[in-house]
């Protein structure tokens, strides 16, 4: 494969339904052909059910893939993304780890439904569940859907704007995997770990840089740099900070529905060319 042509596009981070997108892997593959992507993965919070349909549509319509996932870490008192890229999704530790990760994710739901009831919104736990693919896979995007559909609000933003961010009336907080954990069951799998979206967090300098340390120092190589979740502005940001500490650089939408995200699948600029592409190594 030729990755170092112009129009070569890759886009490793997006989710479909057994998560909380709005498509399914097969027609997240061809709207990603049809976007013009080059290279391309599936990325669904704490699950690889989808993987097996993506790789197999991607080979049918001559869209080359990498295997993905999104672990849900907890670190420092706050949640961070940590992509795989390149994982065997067979993997018996990955997929026992992914299973605990997700354990739990019920009874959160149930809570955050207890405390929108409070809000005056009852129902929202049960409005929520249609929403949701993979009932283990609840989660605050769901609830926002209901609440848009109820006429509460607009749009899904102005929902976690209002109540479910991490400081809002209506969030509950949920211990995920550690650090070291999702890291070891990545590279376990033979894939590569990659901080999802650093931009997002909200960490002091402080702690930002003993975050970078301990994920290199754990064998994680690689950021987001380029993607849906970052602003322009954030771009040069993060790609100065992986030439700081000599991360890899990965890109991706972060696409979930046409209505909800930022950007498109695909549709993102291309890395900094002096930056180290974290697919090289992959293809």
């Amino acid at each position: 494969m030729n990755t170092s042509t112009s129009s070569f596009c890759a886009d490793l981070h997006c989710h479909s339904v057994i998560s909380d997108g709005v498509f399914t892997p097969d027609e997240l593959a061809r709207r990603a052909k049809d976007s013009g992507v080059s290279l391309w993965s599936l990325t669904d919070h704490d699950e690889l059910a989808g993987q097996q349909l993506a790789i197999s549509t991607a080979r049918e319509i001559g869209l080359a893939y990498l295997t993905g996932v999104e672990i849900s870490v907890t670190w420092a008192n706050q949640t961070v993304h940590i992509v795989g890229l390149g994982i065997n999704p067979d993997d018996a530790s990955l997929i026992e780890g992914l299973r605990r990760t997700r354990a739990g994710r019920a009874d959160r739901a149930k809570r955050i439904g207890d405390k929108l009831a409070a809000l005056g919104m009852p129902g929202a736990f049960e409005g929520a569940l249609p929403f949701a693919g993979n009932p283990e896979l609840i989660s605050r995007t769901h609830f926002a859907r209901f609440l848009v559909q109820a006429g509460y609000f607009s749009e899904v933003q102005a929902v976690f704007d209002r109540l479910l961010k991490d400081d809002g009336p209506a969030h509950e907080p949920m211990q995920w995997a550690s650090l070291e954990a999702a890291v070891t069951w990545i590279r376990g799998a033979g894939g590569v770990a990659v901080i999802a979206h650093p931009g997002r967090y909200k960490y002091t300098a402080t702690q930002f840089g003993a975050l970078f340390d301990t994920f290199k120092d754990l064998g994680g190589c690689a950021i987001e740099v380029i993607t849906g979740s970052h602003s322009v502005p954030q771009f040069k940001e993060y790609a100065q900070i992986a030439r700081h500490y000599g991360f890899q650089a990965s890109c991706g939408s972060d696409f979930h529905s046409p209505d909800e995200s930022r950007v498109g699948l695909g549709s993102l600029p291309p890395l900094p060319a002096d930056l180290k592409p974290v697919w090289l190594d992959l293809v």
